[in-house]
């Protein structure tokens, strides 16, 4: 009777060891099941936080819009032209950290030839912001020689330019990291010299 109470006893300690080793054992493919699941988790930010918020692009400069002040252009022998022009100009930071920019001039050309520059001044565009800057320009047909492809453009009414720049500057993200970078401009306009308008202004 003894030995059988004792071989009962021994049983049941033995279970009792064994379901303590299985609840280990359970606990412990848990905790490893919690700790994959965390770096897995973990990996998905990270690949997130470096396609987005690390990713550095090159910001986008462009002229917006722009007003003629003053113009005057004649169809004579040389022929010339003599406008004014305000020019609001952006700069479209898509970064998460700001973009600060060095002075840049924007040329102003007609059929490769200069006919005047623009200064945009240094400055800073903030993290996912387009910065609007205003500028003046003066443009003459000076430097250029007696042009029939000017002249007829000129009687027709409509007179095509174009402009191009590259603006150059830092991105910077959480003070830590710097990264240079620049945005290139290339617009084409048209300027409309009887109703003294811009009518088309197109930028790559």
């Amino acid at each position: 009777m003894a030995e059988q109470s004792y071989q009962q006893r021994k049983t049941e300690m033995e279970s009792a060891a064994e379901a303590s080793k299985e609840l280990k054992r359970k606990k412990r493919m848990k905790m490893l099941v919690y700790a994959l699941a965390f770096a897995i988790f973990q990996t998905i930010v990270i690949l997130v936080f470096s396609l987005t918020v690390m990713r550095i692009k090159n910001p986008k400069f462009r002229v917006q819009s722009i007003t003629v002040e003053d113009l005057t252009a004649a169809a004579t022998d040389p022929p010339s032209f003599n406008m004014k022009l305000n020019a609001q100009v952006a700069v479209k930071n898509t970064n998460f950290g700001h973009f600060k920019f060095q002075n840049t001039t924007i040329s102003f050309d007609y059929g490769g030839v200069g006919v005047g520059d623009a200064l945009v001044a240094n400055g800073r565009s903030k993290a996912r912001f387009t910065k609007k800057v205003n500028v003046t320009v003066e443009l003459n047909s000076n430097n250029m020689l007696n042009n029939s492809s000017l002249k007829s453009e000129i009687e027709s009414g409509f007179l095509a330019l174009s402009c191009h720049s590259k603006l150059s500057g830092k991105v910077q993200l959480m003070k830590l990291i710097k990264k240079k970078k620049t945005a290139e401009m290339r617009c084409a306009i048209i300027v409309n010299l009887v109703t003294r308008t811009v009518q088309v202004i197109k930028c790559q």
